[in-house]
């Protein structure tokens, strides 16, 4: 008789069993939270008032009207669901504008919208790219990236995050890969907040023939003169090849969008297993999306655009003045600093974090909690974030709910990282 292995054990047996069950008897899993209210700067969660330090809604255009009408009105106009791919019965007049205002947003000459932001990046990587090829990606780029790379089968190279002199090794080694070679990085990091060194990484594709992908799905709508992304903010706009972006984030509602030469994206159109074989998405989607994209691209959109880099700012200092271990604003090379709305806090014990976590909820803050595989072992972190919409009072009152956090577990468990500490 053959021997088997049960394909269910490894659901039982992972590393973190013991841990999710000691965290479940202290309630100390920040992770699937209940959230009882829209997106706000403050909000409630299982029956509590929290302010909102974890949400990716930049702008805070969930809650602008125009945005929750244009919803509606797609609703009104299509029904809540077109029951088919893009390919079939599932393209509306929507999904074209969108895809042409994106194109114009991004200056490039065509776009082509995607039903999750993930499948973007799955249906990209994994139809450009094959069995020959080669794709070099940071180590922090995001989860989306690394599977459309496994769908590909193409070879892929990682180099630390963002280390150049790793990168170009990672280049000249793909030379002698054979086949095409794609860099992809993330523009912002989503975890770090940081954002990668976009002029040096071109200059090392150009050396050595390779194109290049950005992620721009945490830069959209909050790097830039015209909120274009950190492609557009560092001036390497026409040097990046293909451009990726979500709407899960600044534009207020879900989908995903792959900016790039014409004949890209008409192959993409046409070839794209996630994008041929997935449902439509959904009219009330496309609609907010469209909408959220006419604001950010107006002067209002660039006053937003600018209250939530304040935002970042001050809560980057507030943390910082408390000793905690916040990553620097970007350096830019005129010598000035942005910041983006990720500010992140550095804890490094995954156990830490998760308790330091259940201190700020309870004490009315929620962040969001960053462990082993999404960061790198002995890096986990507390992720924060900041809306345009938040206020000065709001931001403080959450200072100070980490000033008291801080105090009382170092006073139990011993010193957090600090700045000093690298």
């Amino acid at each position: 008789m053959p021997t088997t292995t049960d394909v269910f054990d490894k659901a039982r047996t992972h590393e973190r069993v013991l841990q999710l069950r000691a965290a479940r008897e202290i309630d100390a899993v920040p992770y699937f939270r209940r959230l009882e209210s829209p997106a706000a700067p403050v909000v409630e969660m299982e029956g509590g008032r929290r302010i909102m330090l974890g949400s990716n809604n930049y702008l805070g255009l969930t809650g602008d009207q125009r945005v929750i009408d244009a919803a509606h009105e797609a609703i009104d106009r299509y029904g809540t669901g077109v029951t088919g791919s893009r390919l079939l019965n599932g393209t509306l007049d929507l999904h074209l504008e969108l895809e042409r205002e994106l194109a114009e947003w991004f200056g490039t000459e065509d776009a082509l919208v995607y039903t999750t932001g993930h499948q973007a990046n799955l249906g990209a990587i994994g139809t450009i790219l094959g069995p020959g090829d080669t794709v070099i990606v940071d180590s922090g780029d995001h989860a989306s990236i690394l599977d459309g790379v496994l769908l590909s089968r193409a070879k892929m190279r990682a180099f630390r995050h963002n280390r150049l002199d790793l990168l170009e090794k990672r280049l000249q080694q793909a030379e002698q890969d054979g086949g095409g070679i794609l860099v992809v990085v993330d523009g912002v990091f989503s975890m770090e907040g940081d954002v990668a060194p976009l002029p040096q990484i071109a200059d090392l594709a150009e050396r050595y023939g390779a194109r290049l992908m950005v992620d721009e799905a945490h830069g959209l709508g909050v790097l830039g003169a015209r909120g274009a992304g950190a492609s557009e903010l560092l001036d390497v706009e026409e040097r990046v090849d293909l451009r990726m972006a979500t709407f899960s984030k600044s534009l207020a509602s879900c989908g995903g969008v792959i900016a790039g030469p014409a004949d890209v994206i008409d192959f993409l159109r046409i070839q794209s297993r996630p994008f041929l074989f997935t449902a439509s998405g959904v009219p009330a989607a496309v609609g907010s999306a469209l909408a959220a994209v006419r604001i950010c691209r107006s002067e209002e959109g660039r006053a937003l655009l600018a209250r939530m880099q304040e935002n970042a700012a001050y809560l980057n200092a507030g943390l910082r003045s408390l000793g905690l271990h916040v990553v620097d604003p970007v350096a830019l090379p005129d010598g000035s600093r942005v910041a983006t709305p990720i500010v992140p806090v550095l804890v490094a014990d995954d156990w830490k974090a998760a308790l330091l976590w259940k201190a700020l909820y309870e004490h009315g803050v929620y962040v969001n909690v960053a462990l082993h595989p999404a960061v790198p072992p002995g890096g986990a972190l507390l992720r924060t974030s900041v809306m345009a919409t938040h206020d000065t009072a709001t931001l403080d009152e959450a200072i100070a709910a980490f000033a008291a956090v801080k105090r009382d577990f170092e006073a139990e468990h011993g010193p957090l990282p600090s700045p000093v500490d690298g």
